[in-house]
């Protein structure tokens, strides 16, 4: 039995009719076109890789795992990320630090990484190297970028904190 439901996408209220118990990343896979969402991606499809990552109200939540009937709030993807609904040109610092650090290989799970690092850093403005990897522990890179994938974390941090709050000159 389907439903009707009206989700704030990234700013965006978007009617989609769903069975209450489909997940919500194939909910924004069918709105990949219509709307442009592009980013969040199918992985494992069990919440291990995080790949599908998005945030319900600033949490990053695996989205292959959460029913389209329990999403009560805004939902960001990669797209939305840096405030503008369309992706626009209004760069995160999480993804201008990726960007500088150079961490996407082949980039697939990139767009989860940086909706987790995003989550962490918003959590958490200055976070330890433990934090770090507990907060990124449920994102796999094929690739193993982590290094570079820590030093981008560490640099958006930074660029979190802005200058006013590092001591510096403005």
């Amino acid at each position: 039995m389907t439903q009707s439901f009206t989700l704030d996408i990234n700013g965006r209220a978007v009617s989609v009719t769903a069975d209450p118990d489909m997940p919500l990343l194939w909910v924004l896979r069918g709105l990949r076109d219509l709307v442009g969402l592009r980013g969040t991606k199918f992985g494992c499809g069990i919440a291990s890789c995080g790949a599908c990552t998005v945030h319900i109200d600033g949490e990053a939540v695996r989205s292959c795992q959460t029913p389209v009937s329990d999403v009560d709030g805004r939902v960001t993807t990669i797209e939305g990320l840096g405030g503008s609904p369309d992706g626009g040109e209004d760069l995160y610092a999480t993804q201008k630090a990726w960007i500088a650090e150079q961490v996407p290989q082949c980039g697939y799970c990139q767009s989860g990484q940086i909706m987790s690092a995003a989550a962490l850093l918003a959590a958490n403005p200055d976070p330890s190297d433990a934090d770090i990897d507990e907060a990124m522990a449920g994102n796999l890179c094929r690739c193993g970028s982590y290094p570079q994938i820590r030093a981008a974390i560490k640099r958006a941090a930074r660029e979190f904190q802005g200058p006013e709050n590092r001591g510096e000159s403005v």
